[in-house]
């Protein structure tokens, strides 16, 4: 079991740009960051197995870079350009396997979770 703390979520102007943390008790091969907006879905946002290896859904790609610490034990999603729509609740996934796979993006292929933090885009 992997306990995981997000932080670093905040209101920012489209356009504009936030930094969101998140510790890890151990260290997992794969971590992942999902947003869920109100009334949606839990969605992938971006996933990572190793320094070289990360995973972006289309509607991030460019604008968002996840990535790691020398430790592995603390994940980042630095996020530009944000967007009224970028708004959810962003929450941190560790797993073993789970950046590899095909469907990453879901929610059930990942074991343990953050608390989640906020984001809010304002236009």
């Amino acid at each position: 079991q992997v306990q995981l703390v997000e932080s670093g979520g905040g209101s920012v102007q489209a356009g504009g740009s936030l930094r969101l943390s998140c510790t890890a008790s151990v260290y997992a091969n794969s971590m992942g960051w999902f947003r869920q907006a109100p009334g949606k879905e839990r969605e992938g946002v971006a996933a990572i197995g190793t320094d070289i290896f990360t995973v972006y859904a289309d509607s991030v790609k460019g604008r968002f870079i996840i990535s790691r610490d020398d430790s592995g034990e603390t994940l980042y999603l630095q996020m530009n350009s944000l967007k009224p729509e970028d708004t959810a609740m962003y929450y941190c996934a560790a797993d073993s396997t789970a950046a590899w796979k095909a469907d990453w993006n879901l929610q059930s292929r990942w074991n343990n979770w953050g608390q989640g933090t906020q984001v809010t885009v304002s236009s």
